[in-house]
């Protein structure tokens, strides 16, 4: 048995809890009323010994790569826990990051199978090139073609021996996410079966996770995890690719059909589930985790789940694809008087201490390779490094790209550079200031963007707003809540800004209708277009 893959703590699962429901997905009936498909722990474990043996029966062997295009579904996790058994390597890419950006990735990759929704298999017909290295098609469908072989065949493979489980070593390669490409060309990160374990072992520490609570995953690959640990993971009724049109009725009703504990996934999923619930006087007792991720989470989200989850609040662990988590807090926590008027007055998004077994250090702000980390003082402001577990130790293929994020200290420890600005505060608890490649210098001053944000962003007339460099000027973007005058609203905001230091150099101001987010989460604002737009004259 392999004590580091993480397909054995699945197996562990099927033992202890056999006919404990694992997965459950909704078949809708009608607006307010599903059906559930359901696998018990057994029949997971079942289901992905079986595509193990479907798969080394067909050739595919440990090592090889597989590109995963699938839609949740009630059979995704026991497939990709088969590949965990194999020791083939799942890729995940963001189809959602445009088609130059994702050709350029799968032939960077260079993926042996590809395992997708019949759609998939019809568009690589017309761009075989960057499909070129692949040798084995899977189809989630019933239809095929050529040597394409169906997901079904493969599940219900026959078991012809012992147990199939790949010996993993701790360094052994487990997966490879992808990044968006929000701040730069999407990169393929990574992941041990170490850092998986790691990872499931700090998420179900940090929020004290246990075989009763059943998890409600926003973000389709949290389910791994939760299953790995004995919970429950009903799949929600949404498209986890358009998070910000999420259905907040069918939401509403997974979550007390099931009668979930944890849910996470990407604020603009639970902004619109707030809403509906003060909307309709809806409260959801039985959460008692709301787990958001993926950008900073205002005041008035917490403050809306206030009066909607009476036994639970809000968490906001942060984090990176290439590494999570690395602190966590609740919203109980930031809506305490001292936090949310430090957070109001521009110092800074709260992110709370630590996670466990992780060690968080400020360094200096450049973008330059660093060889050795050198560490600031509590309260200066610099770039956020995490040392832990969880840190992933590359960019595939991009040696040059990896140099620049990781770096060894003097114990041989690796960091990783995250990209972001922050500083500790005296409780050694992290606080958020933006992007670093969002960081404006004007007037030999540096100007980062949450901090100047939070004093607009406060106007109740102003949903957000994104500071940007506007050429030799500073700019600020609105996005109004719909009805406000914007003659009026400038004057107010120009007479806003001038209360505050690091806002007083602000001159023009753009109004937009939506700004443009990411393609995972729907909520970071892409500044860095923004910016370009306002110095072309086109905002």
């Amino acid at each position: 048995m392999s004590h580091w893959n993480i397909a054995s703590r699945l197996h562990r699962q099927a033992m202890y809890f056999p006919e404990k429901t694992a997965i459950c997905f909704p078949i809708r009936k009608s607006a307010k009323e599903f059906d559930y498909q359901s696998l018990n722990f057994s029949q997971v474990e079942g289901f992905a010994e079986r595509a193990a043996w479907g798969l080394t029966e067909r050739g595919m062997e440990e090592g090889m790569k597989a590109l995963v295009f699938m839609k949740p579904s009630l059979y995704f996790t026991p497939f990709i826990f088969s590949l965990f058994k194999v020791g083939i390597i799942p890729v995940f890419i963001d189809p959602g990051m445009g088609r130059k950006n994702l050709l350029a990735a799968i032939e960077h990759i260079k993926p042996d199978i590809l395992i997708g929704e019949p759609i998939v298999h019809f568009i690589r017909l017309f761009f075989k090139s960057s499909f070129k290295s692949i040798k084995y098609f899977i189809t989630t469908g019933d239809f095929k073609w050529g040597e394409m072989i169906s997901l079904r065949e493969i599940l219900t493979s026959e078991i012809k021996g012992d147990r199939i489980l790949f010996n993993a070593l701790a360094s052994d390669p487990a997966a490879i996410l992808y990044t968006s490409g929000g701040t730069g060309i999407p990169k393929g990160v990574l992941y041990t079966h170490k850092i998986f374990n790691a990872q499931t072992d700090t998420l179900q520490t940090m929020f004290d996770l246990n075989p009763n609570d059943v998890d409600l995953p926003g973000f389709p690959l949290f389910s791994l995890f939760t299953v790995a640990m004995g919970m429950k993971s009903a799949i929600p009724a949404m498209n986890p690719a358009k998070p910000a049109k999420a259905d907040p009725l069918a939401l509403v009703t997974n979550i007390n059909d099931h009668k979930a504990t944890f849910v996470a996934g990407s604020p603009a999923i639970w902004e619109r589930v707030a809403d509906y619930c003060l909307d309709h006087n809806i409260q959801l007792p039985t959460i008692k985790y709301l787990v958001m991720f993926g950008a900073p989470v205002s005041l008035e989200i917490h403050r809306k789940f206030e009066k909607i989850l009476p036994n639970g609040t809000t968490y906001t662990p942060y984090g990176a694809t290439e590494c999570l988590p690395v602190a966590c807090t609740s919203g109980a926590k930031i809506l305490e008087e001292k936090i949310t008027k430090e957070m109001e007055s521009g110092k800074g998004t709260y992110l709370g201490p630590a996670a466990p077994l992780t060690e968080i250090k400020i360094i200096p702000i450049n973008d330059d390779v660093m060889t050795s980390p050198e560490f600031l003082e509590k309260g200066e402001l610099g770039e956020i490094a995490v040392c832990s577990d969880t840190v992933t130790p590359e960019y595939v293929g991009m040696p040059d790209k990896t140099s620049l994020a990781k770096m060894m200290d003097d114990k041989g420890r690796l960091w990783h550079r995250m990209g972001d600005l922050g500083y500790l505060d005296d409780n050694d608890d992290l606080w958020f200031c933006g992007r670093k490649s969002h960081r404006i210098s004007h007037k030999e001053k540096l100007y980062s963007t949450i901090p100047t944000e939070a004093i607009f962003n406060n106007h109740p007339q102003i949903k957000r707003t994104a500071l940007i460099d506007a050429g030799d000027k500073l700019g600020l973007v609105i996005e109004t809540n719909g009805a406000a005058s914007k003659d009026v609203l400038k004057k107010e905001v120009l007479e806003l800004k001038d209360k505050f230091d690091h806002t007083k150099e602000i001159s023009d101001i753009y109004f937009i209708k939506s700004m443009p987010v990411d393609i995972r989460h729907n909520i970071k604002i892409d500044r860095t277009k923004l910016g370009k737009l306002a110095r072309e004259g086109r905002l």
